[in-house]
């Protein structure tokens, strides 16, 4: 059986740092908690901005893109279900530029979203795909290096992109 790679923490830092990034929305995630949020925090390179639900994290996002500043929303997908409208209304209608990435609480380390058995999980990709939101699976280590020109596009665009995190990072 082969062993199972899991993305860098610190080689999505890297990424969001080459895309420009300077604000990290969040809420806590238990996916992304060790390697990424709270490496996040201790980084002087970003301002973390706490927020205590999922729709303020993306009004944020949007607002900050008015004035050309690089901002993403790290939370779980509970919370990406929950801020639907919040998405559809301000980033899809508006077309602005809302960069999230979604920790895949409860999802196995081997089968991609779409074939996991937690029900929560697995109609992800589907609710995305029927609202027309592009996303990308970061769940191989390889997978990181994709990060910095998907959010140069979402932002080249004005278009929302999401990250679903299928492995947790390590540090």
């Amino acid at each position: 059986m082969k062993s199972l790679e899991y993305p860098s923490g610190k080689q999505i830092i890297k990424q969001l740092q080459m895309a420009g990034v300077r604000y990290v929305v969040s809420l806590p995630d238990i996916v992304t908690s060790s390697g990424l949020l709270w490496p996040i925090a201790k980084n002087n390179d970003f301002e973390l901005i706490r927020v205590c639900k999922e729709d303020e994290g993306v009004s944020i996002c949007a607002a900050m893109s008015y004035n050309g500043t690089r901002a993403v929303l790290l939370m779980q997908q509970t919370g990406l279900m929950d801020s639907l409208n919040s998405i559809r209304a301000i980033a899809m209608d508006y077309q602005l530029p809302v960069v999230m990435m979604v920790g895949l609480q409860g999802k196995e380390p081997e089968p991609k979203p779409e074939q996991s058995s937690v029900y929560g999980v697995r109609i992800i990709p589907s609710v995305l795909e029927a609202m027309s939101v592009s996303f990308s699976l970061i769940q191989e280590p390889s997978d990181a290096l994709t990060i910095q020109d998907r959010i140069g596009s979402c932002y080249a665009d004005s278009k929302p992109h999401v990250f679903l995190i299928g492995r947790t990072p390590i540090e």
